[in-house]
């Protein structure tokens, strides 16, 4: 990612699914300019997910991804078809492509089910419709239900009819973001507000890790002053200010560190909350922490990351939540850890997950990962309501929300 470009979770996540052969790469070369992906008449050319970040009008900023064919054949054609699979799971949009000389198959109303039950926005591109006596994509008996006729977009990869139409009705259904917001709706134009970012060996080197980059840009959105300092320099920070900053937002790691030194009229919380919050998934974290209080000896814990950086002597993830888990509780635990793209499908092992704030996966994917957890009856929460938990910090980090303060407060009175 450039200085200037969009972050892969900020983009919109578009999937193209389809049998082999149904020009699925051909309409993404079509729909993008560009050669993204081998085209050649032997099924089964694209082996792998194929993505690319780019800017696409009128789409805007997305992830464009050319999957295996749904019909591969064989052992190998098994594992592609499970990738193919797997990336539903974290698009935004999913087009399938049909050939209108063969019709929807099998594999593509078995697709069509799965889609429906993610409740996921798509659109049925109609492809090779330029050729003679391809199927209509209305009309037939049989080939499509009437509820889905609308859905549908002829097109030719080859001669480029219908792309722009195609262009236009994916840009209608990319999901809107609702306005949601970091921390600029917190507080208000002319704030000053102080983030602490620790710069320590886990940090990434000449620069700020993500959701602080992103909190920064939408507090000058937002018109607020926004002052950076480490936890070493926080103290001073508070004797140079005229006054006392509307709120402080500090990295979890050193929470009870800086709740130390922010007053207690000043609201305090955290990055991993707020990002939390942006993803969908801060109510269903704090109402998950409860199950830390009722874990027991051998206790499985999985502690799951969406990026995949290097793992350092301190890392949070795998070193100091396991150390503070095990210290808050006394128990002996089992930590096990997962991180990018791998999660588990079967939580049942699990007594509680614990997630990343979620900077690097798309809203879909958090989304996903959460639904999984609790329908499998697994309490579900994050990195930052964790580290506040065991820190006795809790209470004071949700204050920003009352609500959720409110439920904590009751769950800690009973």
């Amino acid at each position: 990612m450039s200085l200037n470009g969009s972050p892969s979770a900020e983009r919109t996540h578009i999937g193209f699914f389809g049998c082999r052969n149904a020009g699925k790469s051909s309409l993404v070369n079509a729909v993008t300019g560009q050669a993204l992906s081998i085209v050649s008449e032997i099924g089964g050319t694209t082996t792998d997910p194929v993505q690319k970040a780019m800017e696409l009008k009128p789409l805007g900023p997305v992830v464009i991804i050319d999957t295996p064919g749904l019909d591969d054949e064989g052992s190998l054609g098994d594992l592609r078809v499970k990738r193919a699979e797997d990336t539903l799971k974290r698009v935004d949009v999913a087009v399938l492509v049909v050939d209108a000389e063969r019709g929807l198959s099998g594999f593509d109303e078995a697709l069509l089910d799965r889609i429906r039950e993610m409740e996921l926005p798509h659109i049925i591109a109609w492809n090779k419709c330029d050729l003679q006596g391809a199927l209509p994509p209305t009309g037939v008996e049989g080939v499509l239900p009437p509820a889905e006729v609308e859905g549908i977009l002829p097109v030719s990869s080859l001669t480029g009819e219908g792309v722009h139409a195609f262009k236009e009705a994916l840009a209608r259904v990319i999901p809107e973001d609702g306005g949601v917001r970091l921390a600029g709706d917190l507080v208000e134009n002319g704030d000053v507000v102080v983030l602490v970012c620790p710069i320590d060996e886990s940090a990434p080197k000449g620069r700020l890790i993500l959701p602080q980059q992103q909190v920064i840009r939408d507090l000058l959105d937002a018109g607020v002053l926004p002052v950076v300092c480490r936890e070493t320099e926080l103290a001073k920070t508070f004797e140079r200010l005229s006054g006392m900053p509307k709120m402080v937002i500090t990295d979890s790691q050193v929470f009870s560190v800086v709740s130390e030194i922010v007053p207690d009229e000043v609201p305090l919380t955290s990055f991993s909350i707020l990002m939390a919050r942006y993803k969908g998934f801060l109510h269903a974290a704090v109402e998950g922490i409860a199950a830390v209080d009722g874990l027991k000896d051998g206790d499985k814990v999985l502690l799951a990351e969406g990026c995949t950086h290097h793992r350092q002597c301190g890392d949070i993830g795998s070193v100091k939540i396991p150390r503070w888990l095990k210290k808050y509780t006394g128990l002996d635990l089992e930590i096990e850890t997962c991180s990018g793209r791998d999660f588990p499908e079967d939580l049942s092992p699990y007594s509680l997950v614990i997630h990343c704030g979620g900077c690097m996966l798309t809203d879909t994917v958090i989304k996903y990962r959460m639904g999984t957890a609790l329908s499998q009856g697994v309490p579900f929460t994050n990195y930052g309501i964790a580290i506040a938990r065991m820190t006795g910090t809790l209470e004071r980090s949700l204050r920003v929300f009352p609500e959720l303060h409110a439920f904590v407060v009751s769950e800690d009175n009973r």
